[in-house]
């Protein structure tokens, strides 16, 4: 089947033989594996992933591509969810999760906050995304990608950046370099889930201006006092302050509401 690649699912094919085989050697699937593929596409990773488990879910938001891997597969090894995956519950599918997916990158952001809200439920998750976000994701405090996302994901997973992906390995082609990145949540994220309303809202707050000092941006929550307190340079901006200051910040606020 020929597949016209459309825009605004943001489709690219992976056709990288080669990288394909890299790609299913860090993943490392076991036959018993509850695996869950986002955006199964042409069926690059989904054919040598269904040699390999004894089943595989796949969650595919393009109707004719859905019609293809109905024809192309047998249900007894793929059950094929056609939804959007950025409404798709997760939940549903149980516990013990591995998510793989070349993420589109015009939603990649949103889907990885989306994603996040299961991480209880999963065991990794390996995603090809734009090489820019991989290196956001995974950014150290003090440098230029560190921000938001850095924050919000590091606070729940572990994550690494396993291996480049050239544009050419694509059809069409991006024009952006790919990365691989490993998430693996962590048994305890590094500020509790009932802290977890007011972290985010003092992270989008330190961020949303992120040239600004941190006296500019957190005024709303810190004064003076509380920087002297947190041990904090209230001439500091956002990316100078690493997810545990954030950590700490939440709980002094919520310590001093309580």
């Amino acid at each position: 089947m020929f597949h016209h690649p459309r825009k605004r699912f943001g489709q690219n094919f992976l056709i990288d033989n080669h990288l394909i085989a890299a790609i299913i050697h860090v993943i490392n699937p076991i036959s018993s594996d509850r695996l869950v593929e986002i955006g199964p596409g042409m069926g690059a990773l989904t054919k040598p992933l269904v040699k390999i488990l004894d089943h595989l879910d796949v969650v595919e938001i393009d109707r004719d591509i859905v019609q293809w891997l109905h024809a192309e597969f047998p249900a007894r090894k793929l059950t094929i969810h056609a939804a959007d995956a950025l409404r798709f519950d997760f939940a549903q599918l149980g516990t013990g999760l591995r998510i793989i997916g070349n993420l589109p990158y015009n939603i990649s952001t949103p889907l990885l906050f989306h994603l996040s809200q299961y991480s209880t439920s999963v065991i990794d998750m390996h995603f090809m995304l734009q090489q820019e976000v991989v290196d956001r994701m995974v950014a150290e405090p003090s440098t230029s990608d560190y921000g938001r996302l850095s924050v919000m994901l590091q606070n729940q997973f572990e994550m690494e950046k396993l291996l480049a992906v050239p544009a050419e390995s694509f059809m069409p082609v991006p024009k952006v370099q790919s990365a691989i990145v490993r998430m693996i949540p962590r048994a305890t994220p590094i500020v509790p889930a009932a802290e977890h309303p007011l972290f985010t809202k003092l992270v989008t707050a330190a961020f949303a201006q992120r040239r600004k000092t941190l006296r500019n941006t957190l005024k709303n929550y810190l004064v003076l006092a509380d920087f002297a307190a947190l041990k904090l340079d209230p001439s500091a901006r956002a990316e100078n302050l690493s997810v545990s200051d954030y950590a700490a910040v939440t709980r002094y606020l919520n310590t001093d509401t309580a």
